[in-house]
């Protein structure tokens, strides 16, 4: 009985070293685990935390992503750039001593490829007097140019250049009708001599009057903030699209170096003129005799049609009798006649106008319609020719 009760105690007392073994195994595990978790909750640091290696220096700032408006400025550049050009002009010169011949640089300036023929667009200022015309593209290949045709009235010039059709971009052509005030816009030229340069801001003006080279004025002309310096002359002014809005032409400085007040000369104009320049070397337009009112200005104040600004003296529209835009002795402005259509084709916009008389020829004779102090009226009219004027 004494040995059996012995057995059980020795029984008991082995149960419970091994249960207490175990307990305090479990008990070391959790907390080893606990403070394994915890030092790797303290020692793994965040990802976005920078790993300095000295307090003095500045984390690393995260890189920001362009915005939209860089994104779509680089590729207006990267796409038009191709359609810029560079031109050098040089006169040739006699020695009034040993009657050698020589020939000295005379300027420069900047173009644009116009068509995939090789025209190119500039302004008759930057190519006036030259002997000879070199174009530089892009692809910084040089090449001789002829003049194909002026137009000292518009400071507007085409050469051509025989280069292939491959390696000419022509640029894309916009409308300068619908453009507005606060619009952003964009140059590319080569101011100094400093090859695709580009230069941002927005349409300050519409409608503003520059003297030409030959003293006639050049009505409906842009201004613009964009930087346009000595060397700009001729360059394209683009839209946000990348489209041909003006040919930069001047600017108004002091200095002579852009002081944010410049003028292009308007794609509507540039775009009749060039046409004529390049299909028959002069300008061949009919036209009416007028001057308009800038569609900014009618579309705001409600007009539908063409409000003539200005007749010019024994022109067509003269001779017909419309009226122009004037003031009376109280110094109140008087509208002039308002053009609504052309023998069946309406006219709701100035852009319309010039589309239309697209259509004619000079000695032409048209009826326009009109409205005068709110009543419809009509009269005929011979069409005059543009390089008569």
């Amino acid at each position: 009985m004494k040995i059996g009760n012995l057995l059980i105690g020795i029984g008991l007392l082995i149960l419970g070293g091994v249960a207490g073994i175990w307990f305090n195994t479990s008990q070391n595990k959790s907390i080893v685990s606990e403070q394994l978790a915890l030092r790797t909750s303290y020692d793994t640091p965040p990802q976005t935390r920078p790993q300095n290696t000295s307090s003095n220096k500045r984390k690393v700032d995260p890189v920001t992503t362009v915005i939209n408006t860089e994104e779509a400025t680089i590729r207006l550049f990267e796409e038009t750039a191709p359609s810029v050009c560079y031109i050098n002009t040089s006169k040739v010169t006699q020695s009034r001593w040993n009657r050698n011949v020589q020939e000295i640089p005379a300027g420069t300036g900047s173009g644009f490829i116009w068509d995939a023929d090789g025209s190119i667009v500039t302004n008759y200022h930057v190519i006036k007097g030259a002997s000879r015309v070199t174009v530089t593209l892009s692809d910084m290949s040089s090449w001789d140019a002829d003049i194909v045709g002026v137009e000292p009235n518009k400071d507007l010039a085409v050469l051509r250049i025989k280069a292939p059709s491959t390696i000419l971009t022509p640029i894309k052509v916009g409308n300068s009708s619908v453009l507005k005030v606060g619009q952003s816009v964009f140059a590319i030229g080569n101011p100094f001599g400093l090859d695709q340069t580009l230069t941002t801001g927005i349409i300050s003006a519409l409608g503003r009057e520059i003297e030409s080279i030959t003293g006639r004025p050049i009505k409906d002309v842009i201004q613009t903030d964009a930087a346009i310096n000595p060397g700009n002359s001729g360059g394209p002014l683009l839209d946000s699209s990348g489209r041909l809005i003006g040919v930069n032409t001047m600017i108004y400085s002091p200095s002579g170096a852009s002081a944010g007040i410049g003028f292009s000369i308007p794609v509507d104009e540039v775009n009749w003129v060039v046409s004529d320049l390049v299909k028959y070397g002069e300008i061949r337009k009919p036209i009416i005799g007028i001057t308009l009112v800038s569609s900014q200005y009618t579309q705001q104040a409600g007009l539908v049609g063409s409000l003539i600004l200005d007749v010019s003296e024994s022109s067509p529209a003269q001779l017909a009798g419309l009226r122009p835009t004037t003031r009376n002795k109280r110094g109140e402005i008087e509208l002039g006649d308002i053009i609504t259509g052309i023998n069946d084709d309406s006219i709701t916009s100035n852009n319309d106008l010039f589309s239309i008389l697209e259509k004619y020829s000079p000695g032409d004779v048209i009826t326009i319609s009109y409205n005068r102090a709110g009543k419809s009226k009509a009269l005929e009219l011979t069409l005059g020719s543009s390089i008569d004027i």
